[in-house]
């Protein structure tokens, strides 16, 4: 397999003819993401390509630029490597690595939930990544399972970082998606860190139920519910699961966990992750409760198949786009 500095084309000045583009892998309002191919190398990777006109109408530069210089910045064994990224009239493209067993909700939706076990080992892994971003100061902000890829080993890589923002204290924009959201957040109080811990918790319930604790029809009942922050756990949520995410769930911010004088020690300390070995985690030694089925390197089957868009969005004139530097 390719090292990750021999996957790297930032060097590069790269055009979208360098690639052979093959199936959509997913859709979201700017764009789309494709499973391609770089035509020198012949090695895989996922492109995202992203509508200049659409990111400029909504005004999502900012946004869109700060996912960019995050994800250069970023580098762990979970989270998604960005290798190259480039413009042009009408796009702007990012180069990830592709990840070949597809969308973590994919595997949760037909597994229904998770047991103890397995809703463990991928929680520790977002513990991690957690631990390892706020050290930089970047809070993700958008956990979800749509987020989560996993890879053929069974570990899980996070993605889509066009939520995430270097906070040194806290910041006011209302982001994220409604069943995830923190109480803080819907009270406009100012946020930070602690959100992230927050929506860990919200995982957790997630996986082992099979939906998440604040649901409803409607947004604005699922934001009253959890600012009620009553939750139900059934009898299937094993016991020091239920504690850890009682004290992720916790809308006082001055006894959240991650947010106390430890930090996120208190999270790897907690009694569910009592036989897990945290080095180990890092270092993919242990054995991943479940892989997904995978035929090589090329494989895209564990992504859903999406329509092909034959509408050309328009192309930004020099003079007024704001990606010159991309």
């Amino acid at each position: 397999m390719a090292t990750e500095k021999e996957m790297d084309l930032s060097g590069e000045k790269l055009a979208v003819s360098d690639f052979s583009l093959g199936k959509t892998l997913g859709t979201g309002a700017f764009g789309r993401v494709r499973f391609v191919t770089h035509k020198s190398s012949g090695r895989h990777y996922a492109l995202k390509t992203l509508k200049k006109a659409a990111i400029i109408k909504m005004k999502q530069v900012d946004h869109i630029m700060s996912e960019k210089q995050i994800l250069a910045k970023l580098q762990h064994p979970f989270i998604v490597n960005m290798f190259g990224s480039f413009h042009d009239p009408r796009y702007i493209y990012m180069v990830l690595e592709y990840i070949v067993g597809g969308e973590f909700f994919t595997h949760l939706r037909k597994a229904g939930r998770f047991d103890n076990e397995q809703s463990l080992f991928y929680a520790a892994q977002i513990t991690c990544i957690f631990e390892y971003c706020h050290e930089l100061n970047i809070v993700y902000r958008d956990l979800k399972p749509e987020n989560i890829l996993i890879n053929a080993d069974g570990y899980v890589k996070l993605t889509d970082f066009g939520f995430a923002k270097v906070i040194e204290h806290r910041t006011y924009t209302l982001c994220g998606t409604p069943e995830y959201i923190a109480p803080e957040v819907l009270l406009n109080k100012g946020h930070g860190k602690p959100v992230d811990w927050w929506t860990l918790g919200i995982l957790i319930y997630e996986m082992i139920v099979g939906y998440p604790p604040f649901v409803d029809e409607d947004p604005m009942g699922i934001y009253q519910k959890i600012l009620a922050g009553k939750i139900t756990f059934p009898k299937i949520f094993h016991k020091e699961a239920k504690s850890l995410v009682k004290k992720l769930l916790t809308p006082d911010l001055g006894k959240r966990f991650g947010n106390l004088k430890n930090g996120a020690a208190d999270i790897k300390e907690h009694k569910w992750f009592k036989d897990l070995s945290w080095d180990d985690l890092l270092a993919k030694k242990i054995e991943a409760p479940f892989k997904p089925a995978v035929k090589g390197a090329t494989d895209t089957s564990n992504f859903d198949d999406y329509p092909d868009s034959d509408q050309e969005p328009p192309a930004v004139n020099a003079s007024q786009d704001p990606f010159t530097n991309w």
